[in-house]
């Protein structure tokens, strides 16, 4: 990776750590808990689970994303305080989507869930959703800015949470099978949407762009991590993903976009989509009882290899961030050397 790529993680990485802190001082006690005279002990329980996953990495594409933005249209670092409201809202999400999904892994280490118990992993994912308040509540913008990132912060928090309802009930229901557009607006919602609120964050920190360069700031950066979660689903049945077991999607019943072009979605004959139908019924049946070392794993893994339909999707996702790179490479930029990491780092996220 690039080093100004590097550089600005290495920043991210500073403030995430100064605004959830390992052990906490008095300072942040006294700001993330006004009026109450804590111990750094009594909120142990509270914060050791979080510190857990953040301090297993992760690539911090969101928050490099926002940053970038900022810089390319003059705000420089202005959004670097707001940081948070995307990285910590992120790996809430990852908490509560482990438990909905029971999945057994994350980052190369077990789920919240299984470490630290159901009710811990579900409070702490929602404290993490609303901790970077504090640091919206300081930012020393106030007045209308800070109102408007409120609103940002309460739409896309909002998306997110209809996104993923709409991919718990298609899996709980082994009958489901949702349309590619269905499902490409789920993805909008569940992954898309903190992509385009950390596009829009880093856009509302800067000089005011103009509704024309936001709106299409946007749409692309909803594009790049749509695009960036269908290879993910490439991924978990190919390959692997990091930190997660090969075929969890097929435990979990995912209904991601290589089921859904394999099941046809209209251009498979009758007979064959039957057919194909049914294996996916039996082998998600078998996963979901017997978990990711059941043969039925690799037979659905294997009947999507054959049918073209991994090659069809990892097409598909590329040619998304492609787009978006395309945007970003033409944003009109007070700082061209921004611009030039913004479209950049789409093109990373491409070879993944």
């Amino acid at each position: 990776m690039d080093r100004e790529y590097i550089r600005r993680i290495e920043k991210i990485e500073a403030l995430l750590n100064d605004r959830f802190p390992s052990p906490p001082g008095p300072a942040w006690l006294g700001e993330t808990f006004p009026g109450l005279d804590l111990r750094p002990e009594q909120t142990a329980a509270l914060l050791e689970p979080g510190r857990d996953l953040l301090n297993r990495g992760g690539k911090r594409w969101r928050p490099l994303l926002s940053l970038l933005v900022c810089e390319a249209l003059g705000g420089g670092e202005a959004v670097l305080p707001l940081l948070p409201l995307v990285e910590f809202c992120h790996n809430a999400s990852l908490i509560h989507d482990d438990l909905e999904d029971n999945s057994s892994q994350r980052r190369g280490g077990p789920a919240l869930h299984l470490l630290y118990g159901e009710d811990t992993a579900i409070n702490t994912g929602c404290f993490l959703y609303f901790l970077p308040l504090v640091s919206l509540e300081n930012w020393e913008a106030g007045g209308e800015a800070q109102n408007r990132v409120w609103r940002l912060w309460g739409e896309h928090i909002r998306r997110l949470h209809l996104g993923q309802s709409m991919d718990i009930a298609w899996h709980r229901d082994p009958a489901a099978v949702p349309s590619i557009e269905e499902y490409m607006l789920m993805c909008r919602l569940k992954t898309g949407c903190l992509a385009r609120f950390a596009a829009l964050l880093g856009a509302a920190a800067a000089p005011a762009p103009g509704a024309a360069v936001t709106g299409a700031l946007g749409a692309a950066a909803e594009k790049l991590g749509v695009g960036f979660q269908i290879l993910d689903d490439v991924k978990n049945v190919g390959a692997g993903t990091p930190g997660k077991k090969r075929g969890d999607d097929v435990v979990e019943g995912k209904k991601s976009l290589p089921v859904l072009l394999f099941l046809g979605d209209g251009a498979v004959p009758p007979p064959e989509r039957e057919e194909r139908a049914a294996l996916i019924r039996r082998c998600f049946q078998a996963a979901r009882k017997g978990g990711a070392a059941v043969p039925e794993v690799e037979e659905c893994i294997a009947a999507l290899a054959r049918a073209g339909v991994l090659e069809e999707a990892e097409r598909r996702g590329r040619a998304l961030i492609a787009e978006a790179g395309a945007v970003f490479a033409a944003l009109p930029a007070a700082d061209t050397g921004a611009r030039n990491l913004l479209g950049g780092l789409a093109e990373l996220l491409g070879q993944q």
